[in-house]
Parts: structure tokens; C-alpha cells; sequence
């Protein structure tokens, strides 16, 4: 999986400026940063989730379509 960009020395910076010190600020900003890539998908890992759902949609589609002739060679010989 890809990590999502996230400026990590302007985040810590609006965080100084806004009243936390160094280590608040840098135990925020990694704690964020650790979360944001953990848990947010990419447009890559949607691209994939995307392909393989059009994979599977397809097979599905195809087998269905063989059941369907299966059973219309059945029901009408």
C-alpha cells in the first residue's frame, strides 16, 4: 500500500505555533501521520480493489450465463 503525503514539519509547525512545544507537537504529528497512512486508501489500492472487483463481476456473469444455457439445453430438449 502505498502512504498518503502528509507534510509532517507543517504540521508540527501550525502545532508549535498554536501553543504545543517540540515534543507535543512531534508525538501529534507522528501519531497522525502513523493513523492517516494505517487506515486511508490510495487511488492505487482503489485502482486494484477496482480490477479485481471487475474480475470476479465477470466470472460471476460467466457462469451464470453456462448455468443459464445448462439449464435452457436441459429444460428444452
Amino acid at each position: 500500500m502505498e502512504s498518503v503525503t502528509f507534510d509532517t514539519l507543517a504540521a508540527a509547525k501550525t502545532l508549535e505555533r498554536a501553543g504545543f512545544d517540540d515534543t507535543q507537537a512531534e508525538a501529534t504529528v507522528k501519531t497522525i501521520n502513523k493513523a492517516v497512512n494505517e487506515s486511508v486508501a490510495t487511488k492505487a489500492d482503489l485502482k486494484v480493489l477496482e480490477l479485481s472487483m471487475t474480475i470476479k463481476l465477470g466470472a460471476m456473469l460467466f457462469a451464470t450465463a453456462l448455468f443459464i444455457l445448462g439449464v435452457g439445453k436441459f429444460l428444452f430438449s
